[in-house]
């Protein structure tokens, strides 16, 4: 399926874009580095399992055993492999880091393992030791599927793009070989090399000639970052009726640069105010949640106050937890303000304060949009890569395939953090990225996909 209405006859229709000669001041994908996580969270919203319950049940439910094989260890290079220091080692398992052969494989562990829960929750009653900063080379460690071409020449892919679209039929294969393996600054001096050598529009030329998925997705490719998330916001909000969760995937995980740039580039190609339209389109502790998202004001520093932790935890579990009713501005003033180490510490003291984890209260607190936005900033200074991963899950899962939300994580993520997100997606639903994608796509669709996350 293709974006409704896009691209309108003619594309780029937005008056100064792209701006003639500036395309590289679109920064690429993959210069922000995310803070790592110590491990994954449990699936959020229920139904993620994808195979009938292990004996025992699972994780979190009542009379649970996690079974002789123990739990999954953390993807290889990926924090929460081994355990942190005073944190035990898997219940059942071989010990940290070794995969476990029992029938709870491939299941995430509990919160009492990922976030450091309560003495209660603890294997023997021990508490865990609070995770220490995530040290640099954990944070390097992020990476893309899509790297820069080496030794790259605009002029030459424009060649094969030319020779590939000319005369009777397409050679998709070509197109395909291209772009899935450039950069999207690559791509963006292939587009203006294109034009400069031929005075035609490339993006009209692949359009006439694809049709589809497959259209749909070169054509995401081909926008510059900034503008693929803003352009995806505006859509999410235009028309009748809102997709709240492209504004809570894209508001509530990008950088405070990030959405910056988003913000801007948002008023400058469709001269309207995001603020102004997610107000339009939202309501209520949603649409404040939105709001605060778009501030692009989170605190960024590495360092974590263990004792602002504790303060912060005490803070949530009064609002919520520890009272009759619901404090909501505690929630999104601590969610929306606190950096993602500072938050992965608060959830840890959190569960020793509430014997629950804090995903676990929001889940009890809230409902509907503003619980899903809460979760996606938790789990995104938990695990970002398996908040991904859990949302390309089920835009597959299922009957039917949610192409647009494929295509946008895929192409978001090729330049960022797809390798992690392919690990941790093979760990939590037992099956490779890969295979969920060949089995739910098909013809040249499929195939840009798996050369996107590198099959």
């Amino acid at each position: 399926m293709s974006y409704p209405g896009y691209p309108p006859s003619g594309y780029p229709t937005f008056p100064g874009y792209p701006p003639t000669g500036q395309e590289s001041s679109y920064p690429p994908v993959g210069q922000y580095p995310y803070p790592a996580a110590p491990g994954g969270f449990p699936p959020m919203g229920g139904g993620v399992y994808p195979a009938a319950p292990p004996a025992g049940g699972f994780p979190g439910s009542a009379g649970y055993s996690p079974g002789p094989g123990g739990y999954p260890p953390a993807p290889a290079g990926y924090p929460g492999a081994p355990q942190p220091s005073g944190m035990p080692a898997y219940p059942g398992g071989a010990g940290a880091g070794v995969p476990p052969s029992g029938p709870s494989f491939g299941y995430p562990q509990p919160p009492s393992q990922m976030y450091g829960g309560g003495p209660a929750q603890m294997p023997g009653g021990a508490a865990p030791a609070p995770a220490p900063p995530q040290p640099a080379a954990v944070t390097q460690a992020m990476q893309g599927t899509i790297r820069p071409a080496p030794a790259f020449d605009a002029g030459r892919d424009v060649e094969i793009l030319r020779k590939a679209m000319k005369g009777f039929g397409t050679d998709e294969q070509a197109i395909i070989d291209v772009v899935a393996n450039r950069s999207n600054l690559q791509r963006q001096q292939i587009k203006t090399a294109f034009k400069t050598m031929y005075g035609k529009d490339l993006i009209k030329d692949l359009k006439s000639e694809l049709s589809g998925n497959v259209e749909e997705l070169i054509l995401a490719l081909f926008m510059p970052t900034t503008y693929y998330d803003a352009w995806s916001l505006r859509h999410a909000m235009k028309g009748a009726g809102t997709q709240e969760s492209v504004l809570i995937e894209i508001l509530c995980t990008r950088t405070n640069q990030e959405i910056r740039e988003i913000v801007q580039c948002y008023k400058t190609e469709f001269g309207r105010d995001i603020e102004h339209d997610i107000r339009a389109d939202t309501s209520g502790h949603f649409e404040r949640l939105l709001v605060s998202m778009c501030q692009g004001n989170r605190e960024e520093s590495p360092a974590v106050d263990y004792q602002k932790a504790q303060q912060d935890a005490q803070r949530l579990y009064q609002a919520g937890e520890g009272r009759l009713g619901t404090d909501e501005s505690c929630f999104n003033m601590l969610l929306a303000c606190r950096s993602f180490p500072q938050l992965q510490a608060t959830a840890e003291a959190y569960s020793q304060i509430a014997n629950r984890d804090l995903l676990s209260s929001i889940g009890r607190e809230f409902s509907g949009n503003v619980e899903r936005g809460l979760k996606a900033i938790l789990q995104c200074a938990l695990n970002r890569p398996a908040f991904f991963a859990e949302r390309l899950y089920h835009a597959m899962k299922g009957a039917g395939t949610d192409d647009s939300a494929l295509i946008r994580i895929v192409v978001t993520r090729s330049e960022i953090d797809l390798v992690q997100i392919k690990q941790v997606f093979a760990q939590m639903f037992q099956k490779t990225l890969a295979t969920m994608i060949s089995s739910d796509t098909s013809g040249d669709y499929r195939r840009l996909l798996l050369a996107i996350v590198g099959q």
